[in-house]
């Protein structure tokens, strides 16, 4: 089988392919052959080296990736040959919240699965729902469970604000509006806020024509503000501007050059909550895949690339263009 691999800081340019012996699942594991797997920031993070969680030398990257049941170890009953499966990012987090135990990671501390054949244990797998393809699977371990976290606790006739066209904002938008809620989507651009209305955003904002997203939101919504934002560029000062009192900032990530330190006057005055997101349980993956199949949602792709062309998949995505998820196919 072939591997690819990569150490932590030595860029796209570090990612090598190499031959290696079929692996063979131990107790309580199983072998999968993946069939796709899907690139999320992290993986951009990892190859930079500024990845705030350990990874190991040499280190087989990819956190999300769906396939086939090849083989199963001794002790394994969940699972039979011919399973379609995904794979959580967080192996030893089943339920419940997030603690130091679970800090084992796909992708970093543990082998990802940008690999032909990947050893996942029986605890990590969660099957694919019936009328997704594998490349569709393979978006779900990260962003889509992220996303799903960020919205805990959602009613319907709540107000969600999502941030762009990347892939906790996709996602987020889909099941805010599966849970009945109403969406405000800002984005870039007159051609990206036509797909975001198409997906079914109620309202987009072009933050370029109207950089006080905030105020628009207050005015959009009868100056109450948002009951949720999904923050995934670390603009917290704005997101808690954009908030109605009790409300709450989910806090996905940050972009370097917007990370500012929150005001802890505009915090309290505020009212609202900030949750720091850290993907999620595997309890919430498979809540999380009922709501899609019960929908027949399904994620959005921007681009695929074969398998040996991965490198080029994170140049993709590391452009920045992409809308939607990009993902390498290993068929």
């Amino acid at each position: 089988m072939r591997s690819y691999h990569l150490d932590s800081g030595a860029g796209i340019e570090g990612l090598t392919i190499r031959e290696h012996p079929d692996p063979v699942p131990g107790p309580g594991q199983v072998l999968v052959a993946v069939k796709a797997t899907s690139l999320s920031f992290r993986e951009l993070l990892v190859a930079r080296g500024t990845y705030v969680l350990p990874v190991k030398p040499d280190v087989v990257p990819v956190s999300d990736g769906a396939g086939e049941v090849v083989a199963v170890g001794p002790g394994v009953t969940s699972a039979k040959v011919g399973d379609r499966v995904t794979a959580t990012l967080f192996p030893s987090w089943q339920d419940g919240p997030f603690g130091v135990e679970h800090l084992a990671q796909r992708g970093g501390s543990l082998d990802g699965m940008l690999t032909e054949l990947a050893l996942v244990e029986e605890e990590a797998i969660v099957p694919i729902p019936d009328h997704l393809s594998y490349e569709e699977a393979a978006t779900l371990p990260c962003v889509a469970v992220t996303a799903w976290n960020a919205l805990e606790g959602l009613r319907p006739g709540e107000t969600v604000v999502t941030q762009g066209s990347g892939g906790v904002s996709l996602f987020a938008l889909q099941f805010a509006k599966a849970r009945g809620a109403r969406v405000i989507a800002t984005t870039s651009g007159p051609a990206k806020a036509e797909r975001l209305l198409k997906l079914g955003a109620d309202e987009v904002v072009d933050y370029r024509a109207t950089p006080d997203w905030a105020a628009e939101v207050r005015r959009l919504t009868g100056g109450l503000g948002a009951h949720r934002v999904v923050d995934v560029a670390g603009q917290v000062d704005q997101s808690l501007k954009a908030m109605r009192p009790a409300g709450q900032v989910a806090l996905v990530g940050f972009v370097s050059e917007t990370a500012a330190p929150i005001d802890a006057r505009l915090l309290f005055a505020s009212g609202a909550t900030v949750r720091a997101i850290a993907v999620g349980s595997r309890a919430q993956f498979l809540e999380m895949n009922q709501t899609i199949a019960a929908n027949l949602l399904r994620p959005v792709i921007d681009r695929v690339f074969p398998f040996d062309e991965a490198p080029d998949a994170y140049r993709y995505y590391a452009s920045g263009q992409p809308f939607g998820k990009v993902v390498i196919s290993h068929a």
